[in-house]
């Protein structure tokens, strides 16, 4: 069954953000992850919420996102997003 992770992050520095977006494509990989939605518009529909950035990833399973999740490659990766952006992150089981 596949899983999303589901990201809402606010840049702070957005030169240091840009060499976070460079790594995480390759700490994917080898765990069946993709891009859903990297950016781009959005337009809200109902409520207040007004997202700065909006981030999904699929993944073949919950499994295979934690495992991505805890790994070295996106740990290191993770390490720069932090000094770049605030935000929050979930993990959703798909159907």
């Amino acid at each position: 069954m596949p899983a999303y992770v589901i990201v809402e992050i606010s840049i702070t520095d957005p030169a240091t953000y840009e060499e976070y977006k460079k790594l995480t494509p390759g700490s994917m990989a080898p765990y069946g992850g993709k891009f859903i939605v990297r950016g781009g518009a959005t337009e809200t529909l109902e409520g207040d919420w007004k997202p700065e950035r909006i981030v999904v990833l699929e993944f073949p399973s919950i499994e295979k996102a934690k495992a991505w999740y805890h790994s070295a490659e996106y740990t290191a990766a993770k390490q720069i997003r932090w000094k770049a952006s605030t935000g929050k992150i979930i993990l959703a089981e798909g159907v």
